[in-house]
């Protein structure tokens, strides 16, 4: 039986042309395509006060941006345990401790209210991270932000081309990372981004995501590299490759496609699964939103059945995500009261959303929807 999947990205003969153009030109490293899927990235964002930075996949810039942030020993990170497990561990990696905090019933991001009550002389940032079709409220924890003196890192995992109160997602906050990974809106095969304020952040992300060397990027960004260089600070091997910024060129180009027609899919799902008793629709008019995927909730005592019976259908399913303080790694991390967090995600279930989705696999996901709580 053919699966209709979760994710599919929207892959053409423009990525199979861009993939290659590099095998023929031969340079596989960091190179020219790297600084055009920078400026490219920077011109959709409309960016005139930031800088964008490629980077080889989200994780490696979470990492990098808690370490921009001076994140170390003994620090404390306050971040949503419904989240990635990546951004638990960039915060372990810097020697710093993940504090949990709860979410929003209505949109699944941070409840900064919670989030004011966990703060203490340890805490030196905040993770805020948008989740599908609903944004923080950004305005709000950067009041709570200032009050205390803290840094915020907005992961926009799965926001890249929304838009908060009118203003593109990456243009306000303090420091924002978008992940291009397989599944996500736009991908690079794998591929990640930092935006940050200033020139001199900008030099210490090239050096740190180039291990540490001191090869300017304007020289490799023309496929050369210089034989000698310095090493000053500690870094890593995250630049993004030019075969990866060559498919992120090639999808961006494709943006408005795929922003409209996610759009589309959502609506539908939204008007059909909202008629049928038992599910709860996202609260969303995916107006300004670009989704990255598109979930429901349903009663937790059905919610693995539901998933049984998609999978009979031939319809894949997901679950995003297990909270942090479900793992053995973080069980004895601080938190608070996480009431939200364990109840929805036993709840939760991802359905399938792709870029231009065909309408007879989205039909088929909402008819078996509709049949299994029509049999209950």
């Amino acid at each position: 039986m053919k699966m209709i999947p979760v994710f599919k990205p929207l892959l053409d003969d423009a990525e199979r042309k861009a993939a290659c153009n590099v095998l023929d030109v031969g340079w596989l490293g960091m190179g020219k395509h790297v600084g055009d899927f920078e400026g490219l990235v920077s011109d959709y964002l409309g960016l005139n006060d930031r800088y964008a930075v490629a980077l080889s996949t989200g994780h490696a810039a979470i990492h990098l941006a808690l370490l921009l942030m001076g994140i170390g020993e003994g620090d404390e990170v306050i971040t949503p345990s419904f989240n990635n497990i990546a951004d638990f561990q960039a915060i372990l990696a810097c020697g710093a401790k993940p504090v949990f905090c709860d979410v929003l019933d209505e949109t699944l991001c941070i409840d900064i209210k919670k989030a004011e009550l966990l703060i203490n002389k340890k805490t030196k940032a905040i993770i805020v991270m948008d989740y599908d079709c609903h944004l923080c409220d950004h305005d709000e924890i950067q009041n709570v932000a200032n009050k205390y003196k803290l840094r915020v890192l907005h992961d926009a995992a799965h926001s890249f081309g929304s838009k908060y109160k009118g203003k593109r997602v990456g243009t306000f906050s303090d420091i924002t990372m978008f992940s291009f990974d397989p599944v996500k809106t736009i991908t690079c095969l794998d591929g990640g981004m930092l935006v940050v304020r200033t020139s001199e952040d900008v030099k210490l992300l090239h050096e740190m995501r180039l291990v540490g060397m001191t090869q300017p990027s304007s020289t490799m960004y023309k496929n050369q590299r210089a034989w000698t260089y310095d090493v000053e600070r500690l870094g890593f091997r995250y630049h993004m490759s030019n075969m990866h910024a060559a498919i992120g060129i090639a999808q961006l180009q494709k943006m408005h496609l795929i922003e409209q027609s996610r759009k589309k899919s959502c609506e539908l799902y939204n008007d059909e699964l909202s008629k049928i008793d038992g599910v709860r629709v996202p609260l969303a008019d995916f107006n300004d939103k670009v989704p990255f995927l598109y979930y429901i909730r349903v009663d937790q005592n059905v919610r693995d059945s539901l998933r049984e019976h998609l999978f009979a259908d031939g319809i894949d399913n997901g679950i995003h995500w297990q909270p942090g303080h479900s793992f053995s790694l973080f069980n004895s991390a601080k938190s608070g009261d996480l009431s939200v967090t364990d109840r929805l995600t036993k709840e939760i279930l991802s359905l399938p959303l792709h870029s231009m989705m065909d309408a007879n696999d989205q039909h088929s996901v909402i008819n078996s929807i509709r049949n299994f709580f029509a049999k209950r």
